[in-house]
């Protein structure tokens, strides 16, 4: 047995989770930390290293305190974080800026280009993660930033994922050739894969602009799968933490990957971690190219296995925006969304409020609701979009199991299942199959699993999410209801690829006119004439 703790930095705060890796959690604690947008530029997203780590010390101190145990008796300490975020940095490791976040979208040009060369010169790279380089990815990132700072260029060393800066500050790294780099963020972000040596070619990165002459060598280090132990904590921050030093700390990961392993992922599960956005996890022992599907990297998630990534651009976000327009909260909003049935608002919302990631991999797409009324409300509005993110998952599911990928379970995780029953609902009837939740915040356990590897508690993976992770609740798909979305499906289905630019020209008079029949007939107004779509 021992005590381990994980550290998750999500896009607001970071959540410090400490676990008996034989028993379950023991408590958690958080804290926040800026978010600097600017109100002339809002692909702008930024955050600061300094107020990562400050954030983590206080948290990990009110951790301890929430659980009445000691620093002392924590065996080791893991983490994770979003991405791809990115900061690029000096001698002795020391950030030149701050952190380009996951949801900063300034780097499109630059994304756009390494897209368009790729395909031209025929890079296998492109087509593994779903023919699209996207702008939230850090090459594109990292040539934004030597575009827009050639003041700073001579002082460049390398640049890092956010993950892997935490555990190099922690470990006491400040040389490029000691670092040690996560699998899963270099993998899903960065075109990285043993399949063709690592990263793309010296030539094919001096192609897509002269500023990444050199760049491989500079992102050189050692590339590794989370089983491994990156180092260990140094005598200094041991200090700051309060944890005993040379605890040891594995090669960190993304938060959405090691959440899917504390929801309890295995091979044949999906797990939805809906949060401000949505990343969609798979695993499978073997997966090949899956069109328009961000992510497909060995060692990822389970380091034995293939580890898949999609997703939805905004999920809470979108709920947030259309509280905040209508002067209220979500949870306010959410009051009374059980006695709604499907399809009764007469909305259909496609929630590209914030392009779209995963399948057709558009930033520059925006949110669409058609079939307003002049007594619709906001509440309707939250309703529809809940359905219209449970209908863009759907075709991210299909293009999955097209691909390869088994989709036997569907796990909602992250923070929003927790707390919304309807949106797990909506789901089981939108996706025809059980939704499991776990029975508590799954956050933060995946980062205590990997811990507890480190600590050397369990031998495999498996055996350790057994011991720590939560039960599940199940929402069983309601048959009148998954009937009316079916239908509802058909409509969308044609909608996406249509005003997606993937398909057809969309006509929306006969989607109009479908839109209120089938409310009609969900809210028991009108008989159940068949939908000619």
């Amino acid at each position: 047995m021992a005590i381990v703790a994980g550290a998750d930095f999500g896009t607001l705060s970071v959540r410090v989770t400490l676990v008996d890796d034989h028993k379950g959690p023991l408590g958690l604690a958080t804290a926040d930390y800026p978010l600097h947008r600017r109100r002339d530029d809002p692909d702008h997203a930024t955050q600061s290293h300094g107020d990562h780590m400050n954030a983590l010390v206080r948290a990990m101190h009110s951790a301890f305190a929430g659980a009445g145990i000691g620093g002392g008796d924590v065996r080791a300490l893991a983490i994770d974080t979003t991405g791809s975020s990115v900061v690029m940095v000096g001698e002795g490791l020391e950030p030149l800026d701050d952190y380009y976040l996951w949801c900063d979208h300034r780097a499109k040009a630059e994304a756009e280009l390494i897209t368009t060369l790729a395909h031209r010169e025929g890079l296998e790279a492109i087509e593994w993660c779903g023919g699209v380089y996207s702008h939230e990815w850090g090459l594109a990132k990292l040539l934004h930033w030597l575009r827009h700072n050639p003041d700073k260029r001579d002082r460049f060393v390398t640049a890092l994922e956010h993950c892997d800066m935490v555990v190099a500050t922690l470990t006491g790294v400040t040389s490029p050739h000691e670092l040690k780099r996560s699998v899963c963020a270099m993998g899903h972000k960065w075109m990285w894969n043993r399949r063709w040596g690592g990263l793309p070619s010296q030539d094919f990165l001096s192609r897509v602009d002269p500023l990444f002459d050199g760049i491989r060598d500079k992102l050189g280090g050692i590339y590794m799968t989370s089983d491994a132990v990156a180092g260990h904590l140094s005598p200094d921050w041991a200090e700051r933490l309060g944890l005993s030093p040379g605890i040891p700390i594995p090669v960190g990961a993304l938060d959405a990957h090691w959440d899917a392993i504390g929801a309890g992922c295995r091979v044949g599960d999906v797990v939805n971690v809906v949060g401000t956005s949505t990343c969609i996890i798979a695993m499978a022992p073997d997966a090949g190219l899956i069109r328009g599907v961000c992510g497909v990297v060995p060692g990822s998630v389970d380091p034995k296995l293939v580890g898949i990534e999609a997703g939805l651009s905004a999920t809470g976000d979108i709920f947030e925006a259309i509280a905040r327009r209508a002067n209220t909260t979500v949870k306010e909003l959410s009051k009374g969304l059980d006695r709604y049935r499907a399809g009764e608002t007469g909305l259909m919302r496609l929630t590209w409020d914030n392009g779209d990631r995963t399948v057709l991999v558009k930033a520059e797409l925006g949110g669409v609701t058609l079939g307003w009324n002049l007594l619709h409300t906001a509440q309707d509005e939250l309703f529809a979009a809940i359905e219209g993110t449970a209908f863009h998952t759907r075709i991210i599911l299909e293009r999955m199991a097209e691909g390869g990928v088994p989709v036997e379970r569907v796990i909602n995780g992250g923070g929003l299942p927790q707390h919304n029953t309807s949106l797990n609902q909506i789901y089981a009837n939108v996706l025809g199959r059980p939704v499991l939740v776990p029975g508590g915040l799954p956050t933060g356990l995946g980062s205590s699993i990997f811990a507890s590897l480190a600590a050397g508690s369990y031998p495999e993976l498996e055996s350790a999410q057994d011991a720590v992770c939560l039960p599940f609740r199940t929402f069983e798909p309601d048959p009148d209801a998954q009937e009316i979305y079916e239908q509802l499906f058909g409509l969308y289905k044609t909608l996406y690829f249509g005003l997606g630019g993937d398909g057809e020209p969309v006509s929306i008079a006969h989607i109009l006119r479908d839109l209120k029949r089938i409310a009609a007939i969900s809210s028991g107004s009108a008989p159940a004439d068949p939908v000619y779509s």
